[in-house]
């Protein structure tokens, strides 16, 4: 197979928040254009995993963190880049005498090693590919439609009327999150920082778009709810609590999601009591062992929606990236904060020969 091995861990580690040190590291010859395309021995499956032909994969922010070493999860070295992906079933457990999925059955899912033409995977890492979904849309599902779902019904308890504000909407969690607060019948306010994700937002139902580089955007915020009583919830994947928090409505509910600026909040938590506002977080990965019945609801839901055409792919579709040599572009342009959506990558499955 073809697959993007990393041998050793890139070794700059300023000390900057994580937007600053991506930048940094992709500005001084320690980045994703180092990752090179190798061919390697077709993986072996254990007995209770199936073999996957791989035909799209997407690209993460925490693929930038784990190639340098900094991710929470880091497999011992070597190891093949990659979690997201969409594909065909090659085999099936070996360990079982029937398994949800058969031959030739198409997937998407989450396993270590994506960013190759072949991947093993265990079934609990697997969803069946939506009807009428291509491989490139499906690829990007697996990590950010969930999350944006549990965080929003799940943690938020989104419901129809309220005023829903979410932050960065014109990335993977933030479109998921648009189309998921439209479904329940919420109000949606989005921030981005260029009128192309303003653009991108509104494509995907956002009621109102606010620049949140500009001074002010908060009282813009207020202005856009009833009464200027601020929104019911603040979907957060960026670490904005603290301004947040000014365009928040008596009794409003906050999801922590993530920290893509790079810095770890001090939040005022004397705001949060005077304005009675719940504040939560959400680490989704931890549900399929923590809350494994919560985790098949937040599927159900999900697919759910799907079928009701509620919820679509979020592929980047400015440029296109085909083959695994454009696993490196796409990871950079996604560092530099230059795309919107899924940036997914097209994988051929070429034809082998053995002489």
């Amino acid at each position: 197979m073809r697959a993007i091995q990393v041998a050793e861990y890139l070794s700059v580690t300023p000390n900057l928040g994580l937007a600053l040190w991506i930048e940094s590291t992709l500005t001084n010859n320690q980045g994703p254009k180092d990752l090179k395309v190798s061919s390697l021995p077709d993986p072996t499956p254990s007995p209770d995993c199936y073999l996957i032909a791989v035909h799209a994969t997407a690209t993460n922010f925490f693929d930038l963190l784990q190639i340098r070493g900094k991710y929470q999860h880091q497999p011992p070295l070597p190891w093949i880049s990659g979690s997201e992906f969409a594909g065909v079933i090659l085999s099936t457990p070996s360990n079982r005498p029937s398994s949800k999925y058969k031959k030739g059955d198409k997937v998407f899912g989450a396993s270590q090693g994506a960013y190759a033409t072949k991947i093993c995977a265990k079934e609990e890492a697997l969803r069946p590919m939506p009807p009428g979904w291509d491989f490139l849309s499906a690829a990007g599902l697996m990590v950010t439609a969930p999350t944006s779902y549990a965080a929003l019904v799940t943690r938020a308890g989104v419901k129809k009327g309220d005023y829903v504000l979410v932050h960065a909407a014109a990335g993977g969690v933030g479109l998921a999150a648009v189309q998921i607060a439209k479904a329940f019948g919420a109000t949606v306010i989005t921030t981005a920082g260029s009128s192309r994700k303003f653009e991108i937002a509104k494509k995907y139902g956002a009621d109102d778009t606010v620049d949140y580089n500009r001074d002010g955007w908060t009282e813009q915020v207020n202005k856009l709810t009833p009464k200027g009583r601020g929104v019911d919830i603040v979907f957060d994947p960026v670490g904005m609590v603290n301004s947040s928090l000014k365009c928040t409505a008596w009794s409003g509910r906050i999801v922590v999601v993530g920290f893509a600026a790079g810095n770890i909040e001090k939040v005022a938590m004397n705001r949060v009591l005077l304005k009675n506002v719940s504040l939560v977080g959400l680490h989704w990965g931890m549900y399929v062992k923590a809350e494994p019945e919560t985790n098949e609801n937040v599927w159900k839901g999900l697919f759910q929606l799907i079928r009701e055409g509620k919820f679509r792919g979020t592929v980047y579709t400015d440029q296109n990236f085909t083959g695994l040599e454009m696993v490196s572009k796409a990871l950079d342009m996604l560092g530099r904060r230059e795309t919107w959506g899924k940036v997914v990558v097209a994988v051929p499955q070429r034809v082998e020969t053995k002489l």
